[in-house]
């Protein structure tokens, strides 16, 4: 799973996604379950959940979540290009191990450092 958590994504398929203008709209992944294969994303999949009065919520009533979603219905956008694109990964020469932007090419972030 090449998801990293501050990505940001387009959402592929489900509900929250806008059939017009899907491409355009863009979120941030707010955490990543490489376990699951789930990702978390801000403003997407919002569920209201009901809390009983307690001493950290004193009235109870309704809070809003986002709840996870496939990591295979998002798709990263590159910072470089602007566009979403299927992530890959290459070594560099001093072994160090980056992510990569399969239409342009440039490195998105870093996996691993450098080997000595």
């Amino acid at each position: 799973m090449r998801v990293n958590k501050n990505d940001l994504v387009i959402i592929l398929s489900g509900s929250s996604r806008n059939k017009k203008d899907s491409r355009e709209k863009r979120y941030r992944v707010l955490t990543v379950d490489k376990k699951s294969g789930k990702v978390t994303v801000e403003g997407v999949n919002v569920v209201e959940k009901h809390v009983r009065p307690s001493r950290r919520n004193p009235r109870g009533g309704k809070l809003s979540m986002e709840m996870p979603i496939d990591a295979s219905n998002v798709q990263v956008v590159c910072p470089k290009c602007n566009k979403p694109t299927r992530v890959g990964a290459r070594f560099a020469e001093d072994g160090a191990k980056f992510r990569v932007c399969k239409k342009c090419g440039t490195d998105i972030s870093p996996i691993a450092p450098a080997k000595k």
